[in-house]
């Protein structure tokens, strides 16, 4: 039983490790290419590729019907039942209902080009652009099925690859267009870089299941579950999409555009921070989770497992960052960006309550709960633009922040009274225990940042955060003999260099 309990948490520290790492690659190559292409197409044309890349997005997110994600869930169900001859059905399925949504999308942006250059530009005629940008949706679209397919299979290693290859297509890729062509690039750029992203994907998904058109006739109509799961989460990102612009209007009437970009930032940086550890939620957890069922203590045992080894990774990650942010918000952006160091230091404390409330509120995903997911979003949301207008109001750039962090807060509350009604689940007491040590540890830190001496303040900062590392590290070394798996790595890497 030991042994087994250890080859769980190692397994979850294993993922989280490869893409919190992969995460880390892709931010540190988008940065080198960012600076590179802000020098070669200058402000103006970073702005053109933001208001293009931001279209298309959002097109692709209401018309793909949320495949990319809703299918992972009964693919993984399949996969864990050795069911091959379903497997292969479904993903003809998968496959029919992401061309569909793909010629869709390209059609709903070609045929809205005239509406799209009027909304989004202000100066000249870009229907064309939005025309010669429809197959990059389609694009987008089938590589999304395509992923969900081996998300679903647990093609964990092929998933990372993929991703670390696209990152570096589109450094190596787009910096000799934009080098030659100037702006002019910008729309091939993105069409290019869609259609590369789908032959990396496929590269893997057609080996694992080779592309077939038997058995086409009424096959759509098998697919009618993954498509209601997927609605919800459109809707839900939606909903998401309409609280992030109704904040930032606020902000724009009640302060002004600085204010509005200092927020960016710092929010930016909280969430994208955080992304390094979360990505593996998806890539890996929610198949995993998927693939329970209707086994209460097997689903709530998974869920208090990860929340565990999210909670030991992040948290002396997060006591550094708070630490850091002086030196980081400069060092990324400029010092006239410095007015947000308050704001995203209090800002960062809302990850640790990310780390509790994500793998839960991806419960009602994997019991294809739509409904119930849509609801708590919705709640979710209202809480966090009453609680943005609330703070900003009184405590102005600092109360953003905080209103960040107190609606992870409520989420977490919400999701949990949902999730223990409705399934049964409960948080375990090593969660307890491990939270009541890491957040405080991360208070504190935060409260070092208020001293008026510098030397306190970073000598108290520096300390604390490691003795957060410290914590962590013992804790898993209990959990997963982290000290003996290094060991034996050392010993090997020494016995090959002997």
């Amino acid at each position: 039983m030991a042994d087994k309990e250890q080859s769980s948490y190692g397994h979850v520290l294993k993922y989280i490790s490869i893409f919190g790492g992969v995460q880390t690659l892709n931010i540190l190559i988008g940065l080198v290419r960012n600076k590179l292409v802000a020098w070669l197409l200058g402000p103006d044309g970073m702005g053109l590729v933001s208001l293009f890349n931001s279209t298309i997005n959002f097109i692709s997110q209401a018309t793909n019907l949320g495949i990319s994600f809703s299918a992972v869930r009964h693919v993984s169900e399949l996969f864990d039942r050795g069911d091959e001859a379903r497997i292969t059905r479904f993903v003809r399925v998968v496959r029919a209902w992401s061309l569909l949504t793909g010629l869709v999308g390209m059609l709903l942006c070609m045929l809205a080009g005239p509406l799209l250059s009027n909304f989004t530009f202000s100066w000249g005629d870009h229907t064309l652009h939005f025309v010669l940008l429809g197959p990059a949706v389609a694009l987008m679209a089938i590589s999304g099925g395509e992923t969900a397919i081996l998300k679903g299979c647990r093609r964990l290693k092929s998933l990372a690859v993929i991703q670390v290859v696209n990152v570096f297509v589109a450094l190596l890729l787009s910096v000799p267009v934009y080098m030659f062509f100037g702006q002019a690039g910008i729309v091939p750029v993105i069409v290019l870089l869609a259609f590369f992203a789908l032959l990396t994907t496929i590269w893997y998904s057609y080996r694992l299941y080779p592309l077939s058109f038997s058995g086409a006739y009424g096959i759509l109509g098998e697919g009618m579950g993954m498509v209601r799961l997927g609605v919800a989460f459109v809707l839900a990102g939606v909903l998401g999409s309409a609280v992030e612009i109704i904040i930032r209007s606020y902000l724009n009437v009640q302060g002004n555009l600085e204010i509005v970009g200092f927020y960016n930032a710092g929010y930016m940086l909280t969430i994208t921070y955080a992304g390094m550890v979360f990505s593996a939620m998806e890539t890996d957890y929610f198949p995993r989770l998927s693939s329970v069922g209707d086994d209460r203590v097997a689903m709530c045992d998974m869920v208090n497992k990860q929340i565990e080894v999210s909670l030991l990774l992040i948290s002396p990650m997060l006591t550094l960052f708070i630490v850091m942010m002086p030196i980081v918000i400069p060092l990324l952006f400029t010092d006239e960006f410095l007015p947000v160091v308050g704001m995203a230091q209090v800002a960062v404390l809302s990850m640790y309550l990310k780390a509790i409330s994500l793998p839960i509120s991806y419960l009602q995903l994997a019991k294809a709960n739509s409904v119930g997911y849509l609801i708590t979003e919705a709640i979710a949301d209202v809480v966090t633009v009453v609680l943005v207008i609330v703070l900003y109001y009184n405590w102005g750039l600092w109360g953003t922040g905080l209103a960040v962090t107190l609606s992870y807060l409520a989420d977490i509350i919400i999701v949990y009274l949902y999730t223990h009604i409705k399934y049964g689940y409960s948080i375990s007491l090593p969660v307890v225990q491990l939270a009541t040590i890491q957040i405080p540890l991360g208070l504190v830190v935060y409260a070092t940042t208020l001293l008026d001496s510098p030397v306190f303040r970073w000598t108290l900062g520096v300390a604390l955060c490691f003795v957060s590392a410290v914590v962590s590290l013992t804790i898993l070394h209990q959990k997963v003999g982290l000290w003996n798996a290094l060991k034996n790595k050392l010993n090997k890497k020494l016995h090959r260099d002997g």
